[in-house]
């Protein structure tokens, strides 16, 4: 009897131990989670190289060659002369005598979001700046930390010149900053964040004239590039099924984004060559990317 009584005894502790292990292992994975938490340098990192595209005007790159990552934000190669500005893309690395190393967090993040640098003086809006408005309170001090954190690299660039007044359109429904919870949403207002920081509609909502139309061109593409890669034209990358990305499948649009290629082969040119930068992207990202294209208005 009494052995039986022990047994007893036993087994109705091992449940309690089995309670008390499960909270033990809920508390070091917690722990362990914080441990791993990004670091606002290392999201502002994920979100420069694998959104973003800063690179794409604020590197150099040699003739025919990749970046110059050597001289990472020290000034783009490329020039923009348009009726309205004559500029290059400028030196954001912390050099403090040509790049922003004098400037404080605070005149990044309104260059970053107003377009206005720390003299008053409003930059071009080939800067992409009515884009990042829509970033997170969190993401852009993320941005902010980061970009202040790489090498500075002595490099003057040419100053910018202002022929004409610019008047930039907001990005319907990314006028101000998205909130944390909504970015939680793993769907379209996820896709729609990420679509917005990577300024896709800063080239496929531009009308054949390369004026910006955020409502009628939404998507629809068609506005020809002459650089030194040659003529490219804006693809359509609506809902359309036969002038869009409507017919293909979430894998072609993910290897287009991922790899540079469409689902008939092609080779895209720069400036979609973008590959180099969403190939770094997760695959949740990727997959909330794609729902928001879903979404996009067909049109032909």
């Amino acid at each position: 009897m009494m052995k039986a009584r022990r047994t007893g005894l036993h087994a109705q502790a091992k449940p309690k131990v089995h309670r008390v292990v499960t909270i033990i292992l809920v508390a070091l994975s917690a722990m362990l989670s914080v441990a791993r938490a990004e670091t606002p340098v290392e999201r502002g990192g994920y979100l420069v190289n694998a959104v973003m595209a800063c690179d794409g005007c604020h590197t150099p790159r040699p003739p025919g060659g990749a970046f110059d990552m050597s001289k990472r934000f020290s000034g783009g190669s490329q020039t923009w002369d348009t009726p309205r500005y004559l500029v290059k893309g400028t030196n954001i690395s912390p050099d403090p005598e040509t790049g922003i190393g004098r400037w404080s967090a605070d005149d990044f993040k309104r260059a970053l979001t107003e377009g206005v640098r720390p003299s008053g003086v409003a930059l071009a809006p080939q800067m992409p700046f009515v884009f990042y408005k829509v970033l997170t309170p969190s993401d852009l001090d993320a941005v902010t930390a980061y970009v202040r954190s790489v090498t500075p690299v002595r490099n003057e660039v040419q100053p910018p010149v202002y022929r004409a007044p610019s008047h930039p359109e907001l990005i319907p429904g990314a006028e101000k900053p998205m909130s944390e919870e909504e970015l939680r949403d793993p769907g379209f207002k996820r896709g729609f964040y990420l679509a917005t920081i990577a300024h896709c509609m800063e080239c496929h909502a531009r009308r054949p004239d390369g004026t910006q139309d955020y409502v009628n061109s939404w998507g629809k593409g068609g506005y020809e590039f002459k650089d030194v890669w040659g003529v490219s034209k804006v693809s359509n990358i609506t809902s359309h099924p036969t002038k869009g990305i409507g017919g293909w499948t979430d894998a072609e649009i993910k290897q287009a984004l991922v790899k540079g290629v469409g689902r008939d082969g092609r080779t895209f040119k720069p400036p979609m060559a973008r590959h180099t930068y969403f190939s770094k992207m997760t695959e949740d990202d990727l997959s909330s990317l794609v729902v928001w294209l879903r979404t996009l208005p067909p049109l032909e």
